[in-house]
């Protein structure tokens, strides 16, 4: 990736990028592999900057999938802000 060297905050931004580019994401409440048991609900987590923090539940792994996509790609309006 590259850094703008005329950015003095540049690489201060590149590390508040979330690890991967993923902003969202679900774990099992009850731990163990995401893709198992997918009737179990799942905790869910949302990257604020600087690390994961709970924004909510979901019943089960469909609607954990479903929270974790529905934030539209590209739109970084919500990020960092």
């Amino acid at each position: 990736m590259y850094i703008d060297a005329a950015d003095p905050l540049a690489a201060y931004n590149k590390r508040r990028r979330p690890p991967l580019d993923i902003h969202r994401r679900h774990r099992p409440l009850h731990g163990g592999g995401g893709h198992l048991r997918p009737d179990e609900p799942r905790a869910l987590e949302q990257w604020n900057g600087f690390s994961y923090e709970p924004a909510g539940t979901a019943a089960n792994l469909s609607e954990a999938q479903r929270w974790v996509n529905e934030q539209t790609s590209g739109d970084t309006s919500a990020e960092y802000g």
